[in-house]
C-alpha cells in the first residue's frame, strides 16, 4: 500500500490508516482484523484514551508489543472519563496532558507516541498552556508529533498560527464537503496534512446504503435528496467501481489528504477497505462529476 508523508514530521504513513474504536475488547475478534491490517501493508493505527475507556490502547499494546517499530501509533488526548459516571469532561490543560500521556504510555506498553492529537479542542481551552504541553512532551521524546481532532475552522486556524503540529483529522466525505473552501486549502498552505474520517458517511456511501437511508437524511441533504444523489452516483459508477472506492478516491484526490482512518468490525470489511484505496484514482471527469451532484458547503458554526 501507497505512504504519504504526514506534514513536515518523518512519518510516512499508509494510505488506509486502521480506526481502532470499532475493534472491541475481544482479542478473538480484534487480533486476526489487525493481522489482517499488516498484511494489506497498512502502518497507521489510530486510537485514543476514551475508546473503551482505555481498553482499546491496551489491546493495541498486547498486540503490537513485538512489533512496535514497524508501525505508527497515534493517540488522543483531551476527554477526561469520571469516575463512577457515564460520561466524560472536556480538560485541555498542560497538567492533564502531561500526566495522561503517561497512562497512555503505559497501556500502550511502549515508551513513545509517533503522533499524539487533541482530541477537540475550543477556543476556551487555554491554547498556549496546550501547545507547551505538547511542545514539552516532544522536547522529552515521549511523543515525535502532535495533531488536532477538530472539525472547528476557529480552533484550527488558531493551532496553525500559533504551534507545530503536523496534521488535522477531520470528517470529510462526499455528502461532507464542509472542510474544502476554506480548510483544506489553509493547511495545503501550511504543510499541515488532513487525516480523514468517515469516508463513507456512515455506510451511506457503500453499495449497502439503500439499507441505511432514512427520512431525516444527512447533515444538509434531506431524505430525498440524499436517496437522489446516492442514486446518481451508484449509476455514474456502475461497472466501473463501487460507491466505496469513489468516496474512498474522493477523499483521496484532495491535495492536503495524506491518508484515510476508516474502522473495521471484520477481516473481510478491513479488506474491502483496502481494495477501495489501493483501487484506481478518479479522473478529472469523475472528480468534477461528484462536483456536480454533491452539496459544497461550509462550516456554519466555530466561525
Amino acid at each position: 500500500m501507497q505512504k504519504s508523508q504526514l506534514g513536515s514530521s518523518n512519518l510516512f504513513v499508509s494510505k488506509l490508516g486502521l480506526g481502532c474504536m470499532s475493534l472491541g475488547t475481544n482479542e478473538k475478534n480484534a487480533f486476526p482484523i489487525l493481522e489482517a491490517a499488516l498484511e494489506e501493508g497498512i502502518n497507521y493505527f489510530d486510537t485514543a484514551d476514551l475508546y473503551d475507556q482505555g481498553k482499546n490502547e491496551q489491546l493495541l499494546g498486547r498486540f503490537f508489543k513485538n512489533n512496535r517499530e514497524n508501525i505508527i501509533i497515534a493517540t488522543k488526548v483531551g476527554n477526561k472519563w469520571e469516575e463512577g459516571k457515564n460520561g466524560w469532561s472536556w480538560d485541555a490543560s498542560k497538567a492533564y496532558i502531561k500526566e495522561q500521556v503517561k497512562t497512555s504510555l503505559k497501556r500502550l506498553g511502549t515508551d513513545y507516541i509517533d503522533l499524539y492529537q487533541l482530541h477537540g479542542g475550543t477556543m476556551k481551552d487555554p491554547i498556549e498552556e496546550t501547545i507547551e504541553a505538547f511542545e514539552e512532551l516532544k522536547d522529552e521524546g515521549v511523543i515525535l508529533y502532535y495533531g488536532i481532532s477538530s472539525i472547528r475552522p476557529n480552533v484550527i486556524r488558531e493551532y496553525v498560527k500559533r504551534s507545530s503540529i503536523v496534521s488535522v483529522m477531520m470528517q470529510s466525505s462526499i455528502l461532507d464537503r464542509r472542510p474544502e473552501e476554506e480548510v483544506l486549502p489553509l493547511l495545503a498552505e501550511n504543510n499541515i496534512s488532513v487525516v480523514t474520517r468517515g469516508p463513507v458517511a456512515k455506510g451511506l456511501l457503500s453499495p449497502k446504503y439503500r439499507d441505511k437511508l432514512t427520512e431525516k437524511g444527512y447533515l444538509n441533504y434531506s431524505g430525498e435528496e440524499l436517496k437522489e444523489v446516492l442514486q446518481t452516483l451508484e449509476q455514474k459508477f456502475l461497472d466501473k467501481r463501487t460507491l466505496t472506492e469513489a468516496a474512498v478516491q474522493y477523499n483521496l484526490a484532495q491535495p492536503a489528504v495524506a491518508s484515510i482512518i476508516a474502522g473495521a468490525s471484520s477481516v473481510e470489511q478491513l479488506r474491502a477497505n483496502a481494495n477501495a484505496v489501493n483501487s484506481a484514482p478518479l479522473t478529472a471527469e469523475e472528480l468534477a462529476f461528484i462536483q456536480k451532484v454533491s452539496k459544497a458547503s461550509v462550516y456554519e458554526a466555530h466561525r
